[in-house]
C-alpha cells in the first residue's frame, strides 16, 4: 500500500534496474539537507516515525499495478516477470536516522538507508515529502515557542494547508513545544490536546452578543472561552466578565492592537473577579510579533498561530535531498559515490554525526564522519552518535517512541544551543547564505575519502 505515493521516475527507474538486472545490488543513501533555510539557524528533524511506518507496510496492490500498466511511460517494462517483483514487493532494508527532535544541520544526514537499489529507489519521494514537511513545521515551531516564553502557543491553521498536511502539522509542532492543537484529528491520531472555543459566526448567528455570551456559558459552564472582539472588545470583555462570572475561563482576542487591547482587557477581567481567566491572542502572529508583546510585557496567556507554521511564511520549503553515496558494483565491489556538481557536491560513503558538548553541556562542534571511524580520533570528550539503528532487514529494531517523548527530546535539544542560534534575525541573509553561525565539519578521513573518489572519476571521465 501508498507505493503509487511517489514520482515516476522512481518506477522508471525502478524498471530499468530490474531490467537490466540490477535489482539485487545494494545501495545506500542519505537524506541532509545542504545549507540551512533563510531565516534559520538550526533544524529539528521530524517525520521519522512516519517515514518508518511507511516502509514498514510498503507493497504494490493489484490494482495499483493494473493502473501501472497503462502508465504510457511505464508500459513497455510491465512485463509479467517485472510486475511479478511487483506483487513480491516489500521493504526489506536497514535504516539508520536521527531521534524525532533531534536539532541538526547543514549536510549532516537525517537518514540513512541500505537496501536493494529498487527498494532505496522506490522510497526517496515519500521520505522527502514527510521529512521536508515535519521538519519545516517544527523547526519554525519551535522559534514561536521560543519566542512566546513562558505563555503557551496553540496550533491553530488547519484551515490554511491541506487536511492531511493540517494533521502533520498539528503533530510536528505539539512535537516542539506547542500545548494544543485545533485540529480534532490530530487530537484522535496522537493524543494531543484539542484546544478552541466559537467563531465570530456564533456571536454573528444570535441577535446580541449578551445572548450569545449567555447560550455558551449555558452549553459549556466548565469550558467557557468567549471570543470578545466581534464588535467592540472592551464592551465584549465586560460582558464576557459580567455573565460568566466564575466560570469564565478565558477570553480570545482576534483582531486589532493587542498590546494595548490586553493591557485594557486584563484589569476589566479582574476587577470583575475573573482574575484567574486567561487571556488569548490570536491573529496572523508569528515568532517576531509574539516576541515583541512578550518583551513589551502584554498580559496574554496563551497564542493561537495558523498560518505562520503550518505554511511556514518565512522559508516555505526545506530543501532536503536523498542522495546515493555507495553501491555495489559488478566485479568491483562495494563503491563510494558523490557528485561534484557546482553548490550540489555531496559526500561519499555511509556517515555518522558525532555531537560534542562543553563542560556545560552546551553544543560545542558536531563533525560529520564516515560511519565506521573511530569516534576517540575526532577530538577531545565522548561524542554522541545522532544516526541509531531503527530498522533492521525492513523490521524495527525498537517500538515506536511516543510523542511525549519526542517532545522531552525537543526540550533537551534547545536547551543545549548556545544563545547566538535562538537569534531572531527578521531581515534575511542572502540567498547564498554565508553566515551560518554554526557549521559541522568533516573529518579528515572523509575529506581523504572525497579526494580519492574525485581522482577516481574524474580520472576515469577525461
Amino acid at each position: 500500500m501508498d507505493a503509487l505515493r511517489t514520482d515516476l521516475y522512481q518506477l522508471t527507474m525502478a524498471a530499468g534496474y530490474f531490467h537490466r538486472g540490477m535489482q539485487d545490488r545494494r545501495a545506500t543513501c542519505e537524506m541532509f539537507v545542504r545549507r540551512l533555510p533563510r531565516h534559520r539557524r538550526y533544524l529539528l528533524a521530524m517525520g521519522i516515525e512516519r517515514l518508518l511506518g511507511y516502509l514498514e507496510t510498503l507493497s504494490f496492490t493489484e490494482d495499483e499495478i493494473r493502473y501501472l500498466r497503462d502508465v504510457p511511460a511505464l508500459r513497455d517494462a510491465m512485463t509479467e516477470p517485472f510486475v511479478e517483483y511487483l506483487r513480491r514487493f516489500r521493504f526489506r532494508g536497514d535504516v539508520a536516522a536521527v531521534r524525532e527532535g533531534t536539532v541538526v544541520f547543514a549536510n549532516e544526514p537525517l537518514v540513512r538507508i541500505s537496501a536493494p537499489i529498487i527498494e532505496a529507489q522506490i522510497v526517496e519521494t515519500f521520505l522527502l515529502s514527510a521529512m521536508n514537511h515535519a521538519t519545516m513545521i517544527a523547526s519554525k515551531a519551535a522559534r514561536v515557542v521560543r519566542a512566546a516564553g513562558g505563555a503557551g502557543v496553540i496550533e491553530f491553521g488547519t484551515r490554511r494547508t491541506h487536511p492531511e498536511a493540517a494533521v502533520d502539522a498539528a503533530r510536528s509542532a505539539y512535537a516542539a513545544g506547542f500545548v494544543g492543537t485545533s485540529n480534532v484529528e490530530a487530537g484522535k491520531r496522537f493524543g494531543i490536546p484539542v484546544m478552541g472555543t466559537a467563531a465570530h459566526i456564533w456571536t454573528m448567528a444570535h441577535a446580541t452578543e449578551e445572548e450569545a455570551f449567555e447560550n455558551y456559558v449555558a452549553t459549556f459552564p466548565s469550558a467557557s472561552i468567549l471570543l470578545i472582539d466581534t464588535y467592540d472588545t472592551l464592551r465584549g470583555a465586560e460582558r464576557a466578565a459580567r455573565i460568566a462570572k466564575d466560570k469564565l475561563k478565558g477570553v480570545r482576542l482576534d483582531s486589532g492592537d493587542l498590546l494595548a487591547l490586553s493591557r485594557a482587557v486584563r484589569p476589566i477581567l479582574d476587577a470583575a473577579g475573573c482574575t484567574s481567566a486567561k487571556i488569548v491572542a490570536s491573529g496572523d502572529l508569528n515568532e517576531y510579533k509574539i516576541e515583541a508583546l512578550v518583551r513589551a510585557g502584554a498580559p496574554i496567556d496563551l497564542y493561537g498561530v495558523g498560518t505562520d507554521v503550518v505554511a511556514s511564511i518565512d522559508s516555505p520549503a526545506l530543501g532536503g535531498v536523498y542522495k546515493l553515496v555507495e553501491i555495489e558494483q559488478e566485479g568491483r565491489g562495494v563503491v563510494p559515490i558523490c557528485k561534484f556538481s557546482e553548490g550540489k557536491a555531496t559526500f561519499p560513503g555511509p556517515h555518522q554525526v558525532y555531537r560534542f558538548v562543553d563542560g556545560a553541556g552546551v553544543l560545542a562542534r558536531d563533525v560529520i564522519a564516515l560511519a565506521d571511524e573511530d569516534p576517540r580520533g575526532l577530538g577531545e570528550g565522548e561524542p554522541e552518535a545522532l544516526l541509531v539503528p531503527r530498522m533492521k532487514s525492513g523490521a524495527r529494531v525498537e517500538p515506536a517512541e511516543g510523542l511525549d517523548v519526542v517532545r522531552a527530546r525537543v526540550t533537551r535539544e534547545l536547551a543545549r544551543l548556545p544563545g547566538a542560534l535562538h537569534v531572531l534575525d527578521e531581515a534575511p541573509p542572502p540567498p547564498e547564505r554565508t553566515d551560518e553561525p554554526f557549521r559541522p565539519v568533516p573529518s579528515a578521513r572523509l575529506l581523504e575519502l572525497v579526494e580519492d573518489v574525485r581522482a577516481r572519476v574524474v580520472g576515469a571521465a577525461t
